[in-house]
């Protein structure tokens, strides 16, 4: 019997799909972004001399790292994404779009039970919608234009069960800290995760983006929580219906590891790696020189509103940067009147895109201690200081202070 992630693929292959094996998979969507795009343009018309596409209606551009562009770099790489999308003849996402995988998301483009493939180490972000995501190199996505096809070894698959209950100030993001510091960085190695258990189940679809976009740092493939209801409303909203997926019973799991969050407290990753968990309450008083929230990790519409909570009515000491994710949540944040909080806070809140989690959108730091919830923190991620990981609500409280404060 099968597991999720072996259902999805073998619903995409002729082959016979086990684990460990090498398939051919048929590609529902396809696309690449600025940083990498041009290198797919490269590969393609060095080989064919014409701009060659297999599937025209799934094949896209996105363009979220420097958007619009803000060095010479970056115009020319989406002028020459653009030029080959006009030959031939597919989409572009443009500047004002936001994080490719978002727009998927939010445009309901990518849906359950999909394959989909683009430049980005985080697109098994994907997996959060019931999706097969995977981030792959330039040469590789350009293959994937030109046949709409790519190979793929199918892999093991651990179970990842989350039990217990939290209140605020604990959050989503809180949840995947938990599920980090147990499983550390190569925790996931190689493997599928499917999500199970009450402390899942609870998690909005922004909390379980928030949940899969941190599969790369556990070094897993993907991770799906569970196609529930939840799922089911978040695409009725958008006019889309889809059958559920679920692992069969007697799957070969390889693994099954237990997390309790009863009475879960808010959790720092602080530098050099995402999975160096900590309370909060452990650094609490630590000065910090700035905050930035965003990412696609942490931009989303739930995010913007537990910003605005802490933030109405107080005025930042230190920095405090705010990206949104896509167009959609940059609009819903305007309209319901969070950007006038922001506003008059001291924030800045900058179009959408991927923000301080990449050269060439706002967000940068210098030799400075800063808040973030970006997913990474590595020396040189989001600049030469030092990166500690929160969620949204402790970088605003802490912005508000000046110094790492856990929020009320």
């Amino acid at each position: 019997m099968s597991t999720i992630v072996e259902k999805i693929l073998q619903n995409h292959t002729k082959d016979k799909v086990e684990a460990g094996k090498i398939v051919w998979i048929d590609l529902d969507i396809i696309t690449a972004r600025e940083f990498g795009g041009p290198n797919v343009v490269k590969n393609i018309m060095e080989e064919f001399g014409e701009a060659r596409v297999a599937k025209k209606d799934s094949t896209f551009f996105t363009f979220d790292l420097s958007v619009p562009a803000k060095t010479l770099k970056y115009a020319l790489a989406q002028d020459k994404c653009r030029k080959f999308a006009k030959e031939a003849g597919i989409k572009v996402f443009d500047v004002n779009g936001g994080i490719g995988t978002h727009v998927l998301v939010d445009q309901g483009i990518i849906k359950p039970g999909m394959t989909a493939v683009g430049t980005d180490s985080h697109y098994n972000i994907l997996g959060a919608v019931g999706a097969f995501g995977q981030g792959m190199g330039d040469k590789d996505i350009a293959f994937a234009f030109v046949t709409g096809k790519t190979w793929f070894e199918v892999p093991e698959t651990m179970k990842v069960i989350v039990e217990g209950k939290y209140e605020y100030p604990a959050t989503a993001r809180d949840v995947t800290f938990a599920v980090m510091r147990k499983l550390g960085p190569a925790g996931a190695l190689g493997k599928a995760i499917e999500y199970e258990g009450d402390a899942i189940r609870g998690l909005s679809i922004d909390g379980r983006i928030t949940l899969a976009s941190q599969t790369t740092e556990m070094g897993g493939i993907v991770g799906f929580p569970p196609m529930d209801s939840v799922l089911e409303n978040f695409y009725k909203e958008r006019g889309v219906s889809f059958k559920p997926i679920e692992g069969d019973k007697d799957a070969n799991y390889v693994e099954e590891i237990n997390i309790d969050v009863n009475n879960l407290e808010p959790l720092i990753a602080a530098p050099p790696n995402p999975c160096n968990v900590k309370p909060v309450s452990e650094l609490e008083g630590m000065e910090i020189d700035g905050a930035f929230i965003g990412s696609c990790t942490n931009g989303r519409y739930e995010d913007m509103l537990a910003a605005a909570k802490v933030l109405k009515g107080k005025k930042v000491k230190v920095p405090l940067t705010i990206t949104p994710t896509t167009r959609e949540v940059w609009k819903r944040v305007i309209k319901e009147g969070l950007w006038e909080i922001f506003a008059e806070a001291g924030a800045v809140l900058t179009n959408p895109g991927c923000g301080g989690c990449a050269e060439g959108m706002p967000g940068l730091i210098g030799e400075e201690t800063y808040l973030s919830t970006t997913n990474r923190n590595y020396p040189g991620k989001q600049g030469p200081g030092k990166l500690y990981l929160v969620s949204p609500a402790v970088a605003a409280a802490s912005a508000v202070e000046g110094k790492l404060t856990i929020p009320h």
